[in-house]
Parts: C-alpha cells; sequence; structure tokens
C-alpha cells in the first residue's frame, strides 16, 4: 500500500502543473465551483457509515477547515423528504439533508463523488445543488468521478478544495486515511462474527466502539499502520463458544443502506442478536481499493471481477450501480455455504429493481433462501423485524437439517 500511494504521488507533481493550466484558463475543470478562496473553504461531505473516519484524516492532513454534519437521525430524514422531489431513494434524501446541516453550521465547500451507469447517484450532486440554491444556500460544489481518471481524478478533486502542494501532506492523508478505513471494517467483520458467538452479552459491541473512538482518535501515521492488528489481537480476547450453531447469511445491496446504520435500520446487529453470522459483502476499503489501486497491482481476483463471473448465468453485463455484485455474490455464496441472502434496497433504486426481479430465479435455481427488504421513510423497523425474524426461522431450520444429514 505505502509503495502505490509514493508512486502515485509521484506522479503527482506533473497533476498539479495540469490543474494550474485549468487554473489559467487553458483547461475547464468540469463539476467544480471555484467562487471561494481556498483558504476560507470550510469543506464538508454526505455521512454514510465509517467514511467519515478516512475522509476527515485525508482532509485536514491537507490542512483544510472541516465541518461534520451530525449523524443520519430521524431529523435528518425529515429535512431530507421535506425538499426532495416525489420518489427519489432514501440516500439522496439523507445526503441532502447532511448537505442542509453542515451548511448550517458553517460549510461553504461541498464535496462528493459520482459514478455512471443506470444508477440516479450520478445525479445527486446535480439535483443537490440546484435544490440548495433555490434554497437560499451559497456554497461550492465539487464533484469527482473517481471511476474516470482515479487517483489522478481524486488528487484533482483535492487539490482544487485545499490548494495544497505538499506531497507529504498527501502520503499522510492518504496514508492514515487508507489505514482507518482497514482498521475499523476489520473491526466490523470480527463484530459480525463474534456477536453470535460471545459468551457474555454485548461484549463484541463494547470492543467495536472502543476502537472505533481509539482509531478516530489516532493522526499519526504509525499509529494508523498497527490498528489492524491490534483491532484482530484486542477481538481475540472475547470469550466465545466456538462449537455454537451460527448460520451465515450474505448481506448485500445498494451500497449507501448496506454501510449506514441508520438506513438499513442497524440490521446487522438484529441479525448479531438473533445468532446469525453476517457476512457483508460490500466494505468502503475494498470499494476504496478497488476505484483507487491501480489494475496491476491486483494479484488476485477482484471483489466486482468475481461477481461479474458468477453472475454471468443470470445476467451479461454491469448496469450500474451494484446491481451485478448482488447476483453474483447471491450466487456465489449459494455454491460456497452461506446459509441465506438478503438484500436491501432503497425504494425506487433502478440496478437494485433489476437484480430484485433477478434473485428469485437465482433463489430456485441455486437452491438458497432470499430476503428481499425495500427501505424508504415509510419503513417500519417492527415490520422488518418481524420478516427477518420468520426468515432467520427458516434459515436455522435448514441449516441443522442439513447438519442432521450430513451426519
Amino acid at each position: 500500500m505505502h509503495i502505490q500511494i509514493r508512486l502515485w504521488l509521484n506522479r503527482f507533481e506533473s497533476i498539479a502543473e495540469m490543474i494550474i493550466k485549468d487554473k489559467n484558463g487553458n483547461i475547464t475543470i468540469s463539476q467544480m465551483d471555484d467562487t471561494i478562496a481556498a483558504k476560507e473553504r470550510v469543506i464538508a461531505w454526505p455521512r454514510m457509515g465509517n467514511i467519515d473516519l478516512s475522509m476527515e484524516a485525508l482532509v485536514s492532513s491537507l490542512g483544510a477547515k472541516i465541518v461534520m454534519p451530525p449523524p443520519n437521525t430521524n431529523q435528518a430524514l425529515e429535512i431530507g423528504v421535506k425538499n426532495s422531489i416525489e420518489g427519489i431513494c432514501l440516500p439522496y434524501k439523507l445526503n441532502l439533508a447532511n448537505y442542509v446541516m453542515a451548511l448550517e453550521k458553517g460549510a461553504n465547500t461541498l464535496m462528493m463523488f459520482q459514478a455512471p451507469g443506470s444508477c440516479r447517484f450520478g445525479n445527486y450532486t446535480k439535483m443537490a445543488q440546484k435544490t440548495l440554491k433555490k434554497m437560499g444556500y451559497e456554497f461550492d460544489m465539487c464533484v469527482f468521478d473517481m471511476y474516470q481518471s482515479k487517483m489522478k481524478q481524486t488528487l484533482k478533486a483535492f487539490w482544487h478544495v485545499t490548494h495544497c502542494l505538499n506531497p507529504y501532506r498527501y502520503y499522510k492523508g492518504f496514508s492514515t486515511g487508507f489505514n482507518k478505513a482497514f482498521a475499523i471494517d476489520t473491526a466490523e467483520r470480527l463484530l459480525f462474527y463474534t456477536r453470535p458467538r460471545e459468551l457474555n452479552k454485548g461484549d463484541a459491541e463494547k470492543c467495536y466502539k472502543k476502537w472505533y473512538k481509539i482509531i478516530h482518535e489516532t493522526s499519526s501515521i504509525s499509529g494508523c499502520k498497527k490498528l489492524k492488528k491490534q483491532v484482530i489481537e484486542d477481538f481475540k480476547t472475547i470469550p466465545i463458544d466456538k462449537d455454537r450453531v451460527v448460520p451465515k447469511v450474505y448481506l448485500l445491496g445498494e451500497f449507501f443502506v448496506l454501510l449506514d446504520p441508520f438506513a438499513n435500520q442497524e440490521i446487522e446487529k438484529t441479525l448479531g442478536d438473533l445468532g446469525v453470522e453476517v457476512e457483508r459483502q460490500i466494505f468502503f476499503s475494498d470499494w476504496l481499493e478497488h476505484v483507487l489501486k491501480p489494475s496491476f497491482f491486483y494479484k488476485k481476483e477482484s471483489h466486482r471481477e468475481r461477481c461479474v463471473r458468477y453472475a454471468q448465468d443470470y445476467m451479461k453485463r454491469a448496469i450500474g450501480g451494484e446491481c451485478i455484485e448482488t447476483v453474483g455474490d447471491t450466487v456465489y455464496g449459494a455454491r460456497n455455504g452461506i446459509d441465506g441472502i438478503i438484500h436491501i434496497m432503497p425504494f425506487s433504486c433502478m440496478p437494485e429493481i433489476v437484480a430484485q426481479n433477478i434473485l428469485p430465479k437465482v433463489s430456485k435455481q441455486e437452491d438458497i433462501p432470499v430476503l428481499e427488504l425495500v427501505l424508504d421513510e415509510q419503513t417500519g423497523k417492527a415490520g422488518n423485524i418481524t420478516r427477518i425474524e420468520a426468515f432467520i426461522d427458516l434459515v436455522k431450520r435448514r441449516k441443522l437439517k442439513n447438519i442432521k444429514e450430513s451426519v
């Protein structure tokens, strides 16, 4: 990872020169407003799971001022629903609310990335920008498509909002940001494994919250490099029942609702409390590495490549969003001993609607139970918990039956 960062930084001077040409008017930087001086910028971005740990480490390392909107709550959802068009998806509503709350706290520069394909994610910031301007807010918007030129596009965006040209600051920012992402995602994976097996209820949750705080407060490069190993060693001290029969369920679907606990109604905790090990198929660190890591550094098949391969019998190409990952992971899970699939998606999410219509065929042909959960501001948690409990009863009965038949 450190070699990769150094290679990226070796190219930074030429990228910076290109950006300076943009400022002189020779080249236009698309979708990056420039009405606020860099030293006066106060930067914010939408909340989404643990992304803040990495973003805060990176942006603060570049010397920028930051405003963090509050975590997603019902208050944020009310703001988003009130100011959104009918039928738009839950992630957009929460993103818009994050922008509003950040602007109210003094932010004047909003950052967001986008992606191609049929997902409306590519138009989120354009829609939000128009809405916020109509609401009377003055700000700069910085939108960058990391799928176009990966690290080059990313460096351009961060230079644009900070005007930092110090390579060491970029090295520190990316090093601490990446290591924090790997550490917190490792803690989440261990939480999912430990929670249904722990002997003392709540031990895994306490350990995770402790390390979240430590990861957030660690700022040195050397300290961040040690975090992942320290997290692993600490989770090993939690007493667990290794012989307990614990069904494994893949949790998959749209990126935002998978990563944001408020949006998915803390489904991972619900499943863990029901004695189920969750294997979430999308983590921020995996996605970050896939998007930013040069392809020649891949030593094995990436998650996306695996999904494309396994989905071939049911869909021939990616259509945007996480559609092909949803289908591919379901097939992979069915063929590799996973006991059930829970597919979560925002209401009206176009790529996941396609996956939703393919999964019944996958479920039947691959012989794996699939539960569909569609989320928006009208979704009641109690109703979803009832459906989840019934589904897990089915999964547990199937697992016990399979164990008896194999004896």
